[in-house]
């Protein structure tokens, strides 16, 4: 599967701009954005278009000359579902590594459908989604 250079495009100024608000706001501002106050969008992404938005943005993180980690990517991933019309939940969460140490993970979906980080999500404890599913 191929991405449209278009596509490519808005994945690369999600990242960037993803990157440039986690860099300078805090985080509770980023979380007011990841959950996007007011935006209601009843339709989940269609999987294709979920795994397309995902390798798009994969392959823009993977070239970035900062580190754009799930954080970033997750967070590029809601506001291209969003832009779309899709709803977007952002999940963080956090684990202890074999050497003790907390490490933290975002992941997100639509609805039921796998966007992105969701292959290591079962292995992370909840913490918080954005927007709160707990309404």
């Amino acid at each position: 599967m191929r991405e449209k250079p278009l596509l490519i495009i808005e994945a690369l100024l999600a990242v960037i701009i993803a990157s440039f608000l986690i860099k300078i706001l805090p985080f509770k501002s980023v979380a007011k954005i990841a959950a996007g106050s007011g935006l209601r969008n009843n339709s989940p992404a269609p999987p294709v278009e979920a795994q397309l938005i995902a390798r798009a943005i994969y392959a823009c993180a993977m070239r970035a000359p900062w580190r754009a980690m799930c954080i970033q990517q997750g967070l590029a991933a809601v506001l291209m579902l969003r832009r779309k019309g899709f709803m977007a939940t952002l999940f963080y969460g956090a684990a202890h590594t074999p050497q003790a140490a907390l490490v933290a993970h975002v992941w997100v979906r639509s609805a039921d459908v796998d966007v992105i980080g969701c292959e290591t999500a079962n292995d992370y404890g909840l913490l918080a989604t954005f927007p709160d599913q707990t309404d």
